[in-house]
């Protein structure tokens, strides 16, 4: 079942850079200063920030009047994206967002019911695209007892790798830059008791940014795609890891949680 598609949202940021040395903060970073954004950055900017009555149970924008129709389905989980970097993102000076809904579709999965819905952003500045972007978000039913185990896969050693850890107070501080109110990050009692995860739930925009930083170190990042298979959480020993163009994620127990490519 699709869904029409709704009309185009634009936002305009004026791109504070107090935001981004915040981030560089949380993550352990160098400040970019008056530098190019990282791959990924551009998530501190263009909230959409709505009062309490349009948000969902789960604290994130509620689905049905914006991009995202309300196709029955409570449980939302951010499953991947490609992101084209086309030239130099700057805070200090304005930039524009328009973002649109290119597919909403319901499905019957191998575990129940799901929708799948594909949102393109494109972000400009001075008048020239410098970002696009493609969103897959994936919304469920909420979970049961009964439900089958998802299946998962293990994750192979890399000949370049590096260890993480995203505690507590960094998915705090990174649902406060970015204004992402979604519970699962930050609520244990919602995350484990209501959504059935394993804790707390590292943002997946933590682990795709994570591997765009490894990749970064053996050069630029013009196009990044990427995959999240399992939800790691909060205190996890995880290890970024790159084969070449190839990346991924693994998690404490061997599982892979997310992989991507770059080039």
């Amino acid at each position: 079942m699709s869904s029409p598609a709704p009309p185009a949202v634009n936002r305009v940021d004026v791109m504070d850079p107090a935001r981004a040395s915040a981030f560089a903060a949380t993550l352990g970073r160098a400040d970019p200063g008056d530098g190019p954004l990282p791959p990924f950055w551009h998530w501190l900017y263009h909230w959409d920030a709505r009062p309490p009555e349009r948000l969902g149970r789960d604290g994130h924008p509620a689905v049905g009047d914006a991009l995202i129709p309300d196709m029955g389905l409570p449980r939302r989980m951010w499953a991947g994206g490609a992101l084209e970097v086309r030239g130099p993102l700057r805070t200090g000076k304005p930039a524009t967002k328009a973002s649109r809904q290119l597919s909403a579709e319901r499905k019957a999965g191998r575990t129940g019911p799901l929708a799948l819905v594909t949102l393109e952003h494109e972000v400009a500045q001075d008048g020239a695209v410098v970002l696009r972007e493609r969103q897959d978000l994936v919304y469920r039913a909420a979970p049961s007892p009964d439900d089958p185990l998802p299946a998962v896969r293990m994750a192979e050693r890399a000949p370049v790798e590096e260890a993480r850890v995203f505690d507590e107070v960094a998915l705090f501080r990174a649902s406060a830059l970015t204004f992402n109110g979604h519970r699962i990050h930050y609520d244990r009692l919602y995350a484990t008791e209501v959504e059935g995860h394993a804790g707390v739930v590292v943002h997946g925009p933590l682990l795709a940014e994570a591997m765009a930083d490894l990749a970064a170190r053996a050069g630029p990042v013009r196009r990044m795609s990427y995959r999240l298979t399992a939800p790691a959480v909060a205190g996890e020993a995880l290890t970024v890891c790159r084969d070449g163009a190839r990346l991924w994620m693994r998690g404490a127990d061997g599982r892979l949680c997310a992989e991507g490519a770059w080039g």
